[in-house]
């Protein structure tokens, strides 16, 4: 692996004007919302909350407009489910 920079990830922006970005793990084609960067790594947590996995950046591609609302209505679930 080499020690360049990830490559950089857009940002999206949820409606209650929360930057929050996406990206998909095609290793394993998971969706996830990027937590951090960490070790030349990515950390992806489930837009539904859960366990974060490091992502290696040479796997992971940016989340599609329909993969990100998909994200996001996961999300929101959730946390309708938690009383947030």
């Amino acid at each position: 692996m080499s020690n360049e920079n990830p490559p950089a990830l857009p940002d999206r922006t949820d409606s209650d004007s929360e930057t929050v970005s996406y990206a998909v793990d095609t290793r394993t084609n998971r969706l996830g919302q990027v937590m951090d960067r960490h070790a030349g790594c990515l950390q992806l947590r489930p837009p539904q909350g859960g366990v974060e996995w490091d992502c290696p950046p040479e796997y992971a591609r940016p989340a599609s407009e329909a993969e990100t609302l998909r994200a996001k209505v996961a999300r929101r679930n959730a946390e309708s489910r938690w009383g947030l």
